[in-house]
């Protein structure tokens, strides 16, 4: 079966990567090497470069611009709502806290490269893991006090609801544990890379696991269907006493807006090299000032859309089911599992051609009712706001 770029052959126990060695023609592949490049030239070598080579970078794009947007809008939240608990009646909107996220965002958009945000992405794991212990600790805390909120299980009374909500959430899902990003990270690493890769990913979904699910479960089991995709806002209720000390929150807030920071800069990366495919000179140095002036114009403007589509549109759930349904279901599940029954062509009687071709089928389906059940919300929380709205809509 195939998962990323790499692929385990079940038939022969045997474990590949899939390189991309146009010396040594289309898809070619090495056993027991550990040799790859992006995910865009491990399609152009294996679909070439018509209409399907196209596609995967617009899932890229869509991927990695959704993800900025969706960083940018939490961390301003994230700020709005600190600062709405400590100045009720302030002036300061939304939208302005974007701007100022942006700000930020523009500045660390010009590291240049995978490799100067090693540092970055080693704190982000900190940060995750510092601010999944608050919120799961204010989440028993608040459940257990004497001001516990009220809570309701109950599911939507709509069958239809339901299912349309069960595709929703199943995109959200594979955005959380999407490696769509991996390749690209795999191709800046010395070789071997395989093993470190698997490493890597082990780690990764390790992380996610203990992080996201601990913070989803104890979030549901304080709020019930309550429970807002930003959690703090349950803690931080609009009527009511806090229901965590405002030092944990605060704490909370700064772990969490440093570590959007940080997943923000990393998703960008992609979007930065297809951009500046045309506009860098690889024969002058990264910082020479024929390729800083356009890295700076690009990315400064890159992320100034990125910034004025958060403010415009501040669909933070929505934002993240559609980015899972067009982006990350296609890229992780569907395009790897074709891609290596394109380059390997194992027999259509055996075993890893039939679950492979099974995932294909499961996974286009999903992909196809996520993005329908996706857009379906976005035009039902049309309803919930105006443009430029001062909340975000879940």
């Amino acid at each position: 079966m195939g998962f990323g770029v790499y692929v385990h052959d079940i038939d022969g126990d045997r474990d590949f990567l899939l390189l991309l060695s146009h010396e040594q023609g289309v898809g070619a592949v090495r056993e027991g090497r550990s040799e790859a490049h992006s995910f865009r030239e491990l399609a152009a070598d294996i679909l070439g470069s018509g209409w399907m080579f196209y596609f995967v970078i617009f899932i890229q794009g869509a991927i990695n611009t959704g993800i900025g947007i969706g960083s940018i809008l939490l961390a301003a939240d994230c700020l709005k709502i600190m600062y709405s608990n400590l100045s009720p009646h302030g002036p300061l909107k939304l939208y302005e806290f974007i701007a100022m996220v942006t700000a930020v965002m523009i500045v660390l958009s010009q590291l240049p490269s995978f490799h100067s945000l090693r540092y970055i992405n080693l704190a982000s794991v900190l940060l995750t893991l510092g601010y999944t212990s608050l919120i799961v600790g204010s989440c028993i805390h608040a459940g257990i006090g004497k001001n516990a909120p009220k809570r309701d299980y109950s599911l939507n009374h709509s069958e239809s609801v339901r299912v349309f909500d069960a595709f929703s959430s199943i995109s959200i899902l594979a955005t959380i544990f999407g490696n769509g990003i991996l390749p690209e990270i795999q191709a800046t690493l010395a070789p071997p890379t395989t093993g470190k890769m698997v490493k890597g990913l082990l780690m990764c979904y390790i992380v996610i696991f203990f992080t996201f699910y601990s913070s989803a479960v104890s979030g549901y089991w304080t709020f019930g269907n309550q429970s807002s995709s930003n959690i703090l806002k349950n803690l931080l209720p609009d009527e009511g006493p806090s229901l965590a000390p405002t030092w944990v929150i605060g704490l909370a807030v700064i772990f969490v807006l440093f570590q959007l920071f940080a997943i923000g800069t990393v998703y960008s990366q992609v979007a930065y090299e297809i951009i500046e495919k045309n506009s860098a000179d690889v024969k002058q140095g990264m910082f020479s000032m024929r390729n800083v002036i356009p890295r700076l114009v690009l990315r400064t403007l890159y992320m100034v859309l990125s910034g004025f589509f958060a403010a415009m549109l501040p669909f933070f759930g929505d934002i993240n089911s559609v980015v899972g349904a067009i982006g990350f279901i296609p890229l992780d599940f569907v395009l790897p599992m074709l891609l290596y029954n394109m380059a390997f062509k194992p027999s259509k009687t055996s075993f890893t051609y039939w679950v492979n071709f099974f995932i294909i089928v499961v996974f286009s389906g999903a992909g196809i009712m996520g993005a329908f059940s996706s857009v379906r919300k976005l035009a039902l929380d049309a309803n919930k706001f105006k443009l430029f709205s001062g909340e975000v809509v879940d």
